[in-house]
């Protein structure tokens, strides 16, 4: 399985999303042999919608499957409460994150529920996540549930 060029599809999204001036987290949910389902990004900002981040807009794009287990979902970002919330409550089998530098998310967690991580420190991502954080550090507090003063 080549996570890296699967990752590509995520990064992709997440630099359209940087260009809307919104959050720029990627997302992409895979069947096992590595077929694209869905992709998405945040576009909390783009749509005023609290609730499209990066990877629930990716599995809604991806539509109804009958089993997750053995699905892949691929994220710029170490997922936040509740995208990891979202991948505890349908077993999605694998999660590969792009970098969790600028947010640790919830890996332990989510290991802890049995789900596969891999982490890929990549740098691309990493760049980006850290530009736009100092760009709209207001924008991402709000993002990540933060109050920021």
């Amino acid at each position: 399985m080549n996570y890296e060029e699967m990752l590509d599809v995520a990064y992709a999204e997440a630099q359209t999303g940087f260009a809307e001036g919104g959050v720029p987290v990627g997302a992409a949910l895979f069947e096992a042999d590595g077929t694209l389902l869905g992709r998405g990004r945040n576009r909390r900002v783009q749509d005023d919608d609290p609730s499209v981040h990066g990877e629930t807009d990716a599995f809604r794009k991806a539509g109804r499957q009958t089993d997750y287990r053995d699905k892949i979902l691929v994220t710029t970002l170490a997922p936040c409460w509740y995208c990891s919330g979202l991948i505890r409550q349908f077993n999605i089998g694998t999660v590969v994150v792009g970098e969790s530098a600028n947010f640790e998310g919830h890996l332990d967690w989510l290991r802890e529920a049995g789900v596969e991580i891999i982490e890929l420190h990549d740098e691309k991502c990493t760049a980006l996540m850290r530009r736009f954080i100092e760009q709209s550090p207001e924008i991402w507090f709000e993002d990540i549930g933060e109050c920021h003063h």
